[in-house]
């Protein structure tokens, strides 16, 4: 199993595999299945990280940060009361994002174009 650091206001969380239930998701947020093994991360639009799967959530000294459920939504806007964690503060503070990227990350393209021939 492999990690994903995934950043939230500045902040890097590590996922890594599974824990329980607990908490709520935020209103906007769908739990969904995850698809295959390891987790799935998604950007919602305007909204929060949502994690699904098998992962494990440490905060950057490696201590074990435990979500309380199966699928979890990290913050993106930076707003809410209880980080890492999304309390649905994006709404109010009127937060924008996309889904996915405006632009791909130069380093995927240089890796979908692969090796330069000479």
């Amino acid at each position: 199993m492999g990690r994903v650091a995934v950043a939230g206001a500045g902040q890097w969380t590590t996922v890594t595999r599974s824990l329980s239930a607990g908490r709520p998701l935020p209103d906007d947020v769908v739990p969904g299945p995850a698809e295959g093994p390891g987790a799935t991360i998604t950007p919602y639009r305007d909204g929060p990280l949502i994690v699904r799967g098998d992962f494990r959530l440490v905060d950057q000294d490696g201590n074990e940060i435990d979500p309380g459920r199966e699928t979890i939504a990290l913050c993106r806007c930076g707003k809410s009361g209880i980080k890492p964690f999304c309390d649905g503060a994006h709404k109010r503070a009127g937060f924008s994002a996309p889904s996915a990227p405006s632009r791909p990350r130069p380093a995927a393209q240089i890796r979908r174009q692969g090796p330069e021939e000479g």
